[in-house]
């Protein structure tokens, strides 16, 4: 007998911004989206999201006492993530830094940006479809995927 379980994610990935009219909101991401080549809208909310968490838990953690265990504990990890993806430099060890982490922090460590910059792709839209034909070293179809600080790009051979 085949056993058939679904799997189902509750978790939120983005989060739609209150105001879908607002002129600034607007041409502000119209330029990150030409910017960094994504797709949708959707994209650029996701990144949104993610750091408004980040920023949430330093935030939190930056209203607790220095010696609390639980800052020290949670807050070394927070970093060590953040220093990991390469969004903050070894130097940058103190959770203030974190706050001061925008959207084009993350976008600048997405595999799409990467290629791009790395002079592999002509464009950032020819960069997404390298990705999409696998001419990519790391066989990766997700453009939006955030790459470690110790792994690099190179074209497949």
């Amino acid at each position: 007998m085949v056993h058939v379980s679904f799997y189902r994610n509750y978790g939120k990935t983005f989060k739609k911004p209150r105001r879908p009219y607002e002129k600034e909101r607007l041409d502000a991401e119209l330029k990150l989206v030409g910017e960094y080549g994504l797709r949708a809208k959707r994209e650029l909310w996701r990144v949104q999201y993610a750091l408004s968490r980040i920023r949430n838990a330093a935030r939190m953690l930056l209203t607790l006492d220095e010696k609390n265990q639980r800052r020290i504990f949670e807050g070394e990890a927070l970093l060590r993530r953040m220093n990991r993806y390469g969004l903050l430099e070894e130097s940058q060890n103190k959770l203030d830094y974190v706050l001061a982490l925008t959207v084009e922090n993350f976008l600048e460590r997405r595999l799409q940006t990467l290629v791009f910059k790395a002079g592999m792709a002509k464009s950032i839209h020819h960069a997404r479809v390298l990705i999409k034909q696998r001419h990519i070293r790391y066989i990766i179809v997700s453009f939006s995927y955030v790459f470690l600080l110790s792994r690099h790009t190179i074209y497949a051979s």
